[in-house]
């Protein structure tokens, strides 16, 4: 009878969740439900598994609206009449245009139309209209008798009770953006829509009895028998399993070759992973990975494959990872062994520019009705549940923001307040709207429309309903491509390089940059500013505590960071270690012996696998269940419970101590819950080692990359003070030399126009097409009357220095350029003639040179032309330079710094302190804590200069001032020190 029923993913309407929707149909002894979201399937896999684990028949659909109006109801037969339902969705929600108000033909659906909306006699075979208990009274007045076959049983259930309709309501107001007192009947479902016992909707009916019949006989004909948990994905990617096992066994080989030339160990690991990618139907996943490799490669795209796919030397021959796995002794079984039962995918990292590309091959490639990129569910989060329930009960903001503040606490006498906090838990984590995975994307064999609504989001490529859970308890295997900008620093560094200098670089020859002493010298250093994952000021001083110089260091720095790792203690713990080696006391020779690289620290989580494996002596796919059920998956499982017991087990039977066997026990728990895969690590790694290389020898070229794709740990203005540390002479934007992004010329570096606040991007399209097309500029007349600037925007572009190459100053051409505006108003700028330059004399004025500063740092948001110091009202007296930090070990010091960037953090007792990160006068960094009653009496006030005063203090070789006072410096009046 339950055949219209809403979960939450019937967005700011359902107020039940799938599990407790199923859940409340079981405790009333149901047979039989249906699931009808609006305009959606989102969830019918998990309500589809819930009901089978529960006895109840599933039958799937969807609830079709425009807006508030009911159109009618899609209720599939089998399968197909699903692949049916969802292509129709689709179709409709991709191009965001209204249903229409008569259904589709369809041969395995069922449609339902509202009582009254249509008449009996127009219906086709497969079309029948649903009868509510509301709309019993007028129904039994129009001869309901004539086509007694049409009508079924229409009860909606949307929510649980009184509080869950109350909660509707407030979802409908959100919805609405108004006060809940002003909805309208038709913006609401019906009180009655909730579950009664199906025995009492019976009595309703008992005057329609073949009302109940048509009901039970539709509901006897759907259903949905598609198996869970199995693989749905593109099957081949040549024409058979048989032709892709030989395509990939010869591409492996080819790459073998490339790879490793004449290795015996590696054809061996080879083909041991060929026969279980065979084994495990993985063949055509491999393949599909490799094709999409092998168009980045022809489009000159850079990738970086990573994740547990490194694990693979297959993966490795084929060029999709550049991480040997023999070399860092990675295990195939933690991407791929015959126990896992969730799919692995490969993580490739392109460039933010090339991604979209890069799906839009995918796309075609494998055809529109066959791929869609992965959803995923944004959720009703506190703060944001609270500002919305406080604007649907009138609350004026001011409010609403004490009510975030108080977390949770209203006042006593306050019911708008209590209804906002129960109403708020309520809807906690209720999923909002549709969003898009950051990478994932499906390819299936059969068309997606079999498993999931697609629609389209502002990125402009189908988007499937269903999130990454959903994707893969269907059956359906991810593939991320994912975006890094860290990518698009190394793509336009070799550009630059090559227009630059004519020179062209191999940046795969990953080998070579680890054994570049200089690259290694600038590791040791951590000179690594703009390098990917190694220049925040966290990741700084660890490699200089770590001494790191060497690939392997790197890759233990790249996972020691995370914060699971650091909040346990055993980055600390590992660095002791690396700093006494003499000193670690390992459990056992064979602990030793697996440990010894990582001083008995289980820093990745192949260490689990591999003391699981060659220690405890289970096999490489038990030790990754095991692996995986330290991170939190398989707890309390049963298969958990016998791989531990075998553990105990194998150990008592190779004689060791019962105390050891527990104590190796005690720290798999305790390192496998924050351990981080060693094979991700690897491949951050050589990304880092690729930057590094870029800005060893080509440091100017490196920072205008970095500069140019707007990603890294600092602010722009950072990045510029970098790049003025390579010795580049920097230029402020110029009307001829400039291009919209940062450009060098030679020895010179202009600021690009995109820098320019406000400067708005047709202009500087004209700007650049002009003298693309006509030369450079004569000067300010001569650009005025080729381009015809506004004068807010001409103003702009003199203030910033676009013109300096006149000779005039800034005040001169102003008033220059706002005479020339005004008398272009009243004439036509492109007459047949141009005319002489208009002659007049200019009034003497004033320059001083902290102006300068001032505009560019109004316009650019930093200052290029002169030291921000210069501008301080401290003159610094009483101060050192950070390089001379090291000498004050242990005494009190000042220093001026410029704020770079802040990192909060909270001490074990919930106090809240700081790192802070700063540039002194002679333009170096220095790292500062402020501990909590110094954070407290001298808290951060906004970037500027500030005078420091602390202990130096160090830890490891590096050195910070522990801040015991900080005050921030004034500016000095702009017309210090006049020119001329």
């Amino acid at each position: 009878m339950y055949i219209n029923c809403k979960t939450y993913f019937s967005f700011r309407y359902g107020t039940l969740g799938t599990r407790e929707l199923v859940s409340l149909a079981a405790d009333l002894g149901l047979k039989t439900l249906g699931l009808t979201n609006i305009n959606s399937t989102a969830d019918v896999w998990d309500f589809v598994d819930y009901c089978r684990s529960e006895g109840i028949k599933p039958i799937v659909g969807t609830e079709i609206r425009n807006g508030d109006q009911f159109c009618y109801l899609l209720i599939a037969k089998n399968e197909q009449g699903l692949a049916e339902i969802n292509k129709f969705l689709s179709i409709y929600l991709m191009v965001k245009e209204p249903f229409p108000i008569r259904s589709d033909r369809f041969e395995n659906v069922l449609v339902i139309y509202e009582f009254e909306s249509i008449l009996p006699e127009d219906l086709h075979p497969n079309e029948l209209i649903g009868i509510q208990t509301t709309d019993l009274n007028r129904f039994a007045m129009l001869e309901p008798y004539r086509h007694p076959s049409k009508y079924i049983v229409r009860h909606p259930v949307t929510f649980k009770d009184k509080a869950s309709y109350n909660l509707h309501k407030l979802l409908r107001a959100i919805d609405k953006n108004t006060v809940w007192t002003k909805l309208r009947a038709e913006e609401l479902a019906g009180k009655h829509e909730m579950f009664v016992p199906e025995s009492d909707l019976m009595v309703k009916f008992r005057q329609f009895p073949y009302i109940i019949t048509n009901t039970l006989h539709m509901m006897e004909g759907c259903g949905i028998e598609t198996p869970l948990h199995t693989d749905k994905n593109k099957k081949h990617y040549t024409s058979s399993k048989e032709d892709d096992r030989i395509l990939l066994e010869k591409l492996a080989i080819e790459g073998l070759q490339y790879r490793y030339g004449n290795s015996p160990m590696a054809e061996k690991r080879l083909f041991k992973e060929l026969k279980i990618i065979d084994e495990m139907n993985f063949n055509a996943y491999f393949l599909i990975v490799w094709d999409v490799i092998r168009y980045a490669q022809n489009r000159q795209f850079y990738y970086v494959g990573r994740g547990s796919g490194a694990n693979s030397i297959v993966a490795y021959c084929l060029r999709i990872t550049d991480v040997d796995p023999i070399k860092l002794d990675l295990y195939f079984e933690r991407f791929l062994n015959p126990h896992r039962t969730s799919p692995p995918d490969f993580d490739i990292d392109f460039s933010w520019k090339d991604r979209d590309e890069v799906i839009d091959y995918i796309f075609k490639r494998y055809g529109k009705d066959h791929v869609s990129l992965l959803g995923m569910y944004s959720t009703f989060q506190r703060k944001a549940t609270i500002r919305e329930l406080g604007k649907v009960f009138g609350l004026p903001k001011e409010e609403i923001d004490n009510l975030i503040r108080l977390k949770g606490i209203p006042l006593d006498e306050d019911k708008i307040q209590k209804a906002i906090f129960k109403y708020g838990v309520m809807m906690e984590n209720m999923p909002n709207h549709l969003s898009i995975h950051p990478g994932g994307i499906l390819i299936s064999e059969k068309p997606i429309y079999h498993y999931t609504v697609n629609e389209l989001p502002p990125k402009m490529f189908a988007t499937a309903q269903i999130d990454m859970f959903l994707s893969e308890k269907v059956g359906l295997f991810k593939l991320d491509i994912l975006s890094q900008r860290g990518l698009g620093h190394i793509k336009e560094t070799i550009r630059l390089v090559k227009q630059n200098q004519g020179v062209h670089i191999d940046i795969h020859q990953v080998e070579k940059f680890m054994m570049d002493e200089k690259v290694n010298n600038n590791i040791r250093k951590a000179d690594t500013i703009g390098c990917f994952y190694i220049e925040s000021p966290a990741m700084r001083q660890l490699l200089t505590k770590l001494r790191c110089s060497d690939y392997i260091t790197l890759v233990a720095a790249s996972s020691i960071i995370r914060p699971g790792v650091a909040q346990s203690g055993m980055m600390k713990e590992y660095i002791e270690r690396f700093h006494d080696p003499e000193k670690v006391v390992y459990l056992h020779p064979k602990m030793k012996e697996l440990l010894e690289e990582t001083y008995g620290v289980m820093v990745y989580q192949e260490d689990v696998i591999k003391v699981a494996h060659h220690f405890a002596g289970l096999d490489m796919g038990e030790a990754d269940i095991l692996r995986r059920a330290m991170s939190g998956k398989y707890r309390g499982h049963e298969k958990f419970y016998n791989i531990r017991d075998k553990f105990f087990s194998n150990c008592k039977s190779f004689g060791y101590d019962d105390r050891v066997t527990a104590e190796v026990w005690r720290q798999i728990e305790s390192f496998g819950g924050y351990s981080f895969s060693k094979a991700h690590s690897a491949s951050f790694a050589v990304e880092s080692y690729q930057s590094l290389y870029l800005k060893t020898y080509f440091p100017r070229e490196f920072m205008v990359a970095v500069i140019n794709n707007f990603g890294g740990f600092y602010k722009t203005e950072f990045y510029f003070h970098e790049l003025k540390r390579t010795g580049a002479n920097i230029n402020l934007p110029c009307v001829n030399k400039s291009e919209y992004l940062t450009n060098i010329l030679e020895s010179d570096v202009y600021v690009g126009f995109i820098h320019v606040e406000k400067l708005e991007k047709e202009l500087c399209n004209r700007i650049l097409n002009e003298r693309q097309m006509n030369g450079p500029y004569a000067g300010l007349e001569d650009f005025i009357h080729r381009v015809v600037p506004g004068p807010e925007q001409l103003n702009l572009l003199i203030r910033v220095g676009a013109f300096s190459f006149t000779g005039f100053g800034k005040k001169e051409l102003l008033w220059k350029a706002n005479f020339l505006v005004s008398r272009n108003k009243h004439k036509d700028s492109f007459g047949l003639f141009k005319e002489e330059p208009a002659e007049f004399e200019l009034p003497r004025f004033t320059d001083y040179p902290l102006e300068d500063a001032i505009d560019e740092i109004e316009i650019l948001g930093f200052c290029v032309s002169t030291n921000l110091f210069k501008l301080c009202d401290d003159e610094g007296l009483g101060t050192i330079f950070s390089s001379e930090i090291p000498k004050y070990k242990g005494k009190v010091v000042e220093l001026l710094g410029q704020l770079v960037t802040i990192k909060d953090v909270r001490t074990i007792h919930k106090d809240l302190m700081a790192f802070g990160t700063f540039l002194d006068q002679q333009g170096n960094w220095l790292d500062t804590v402020h501990f909590p009653n110094s954070l407290k009496k001298y808290p951060f006030q906004g970037s500027g200069i500030y005078r420091l005063r602390g202990t130096v203090i160090e830890d490891f070789g590096v050195f910070n001032l522990s801040v015991q006072t900080m005050k921030k410096a004034g500016i000095r009046d702009k017309k210090f020190k006049p020119v001329g």
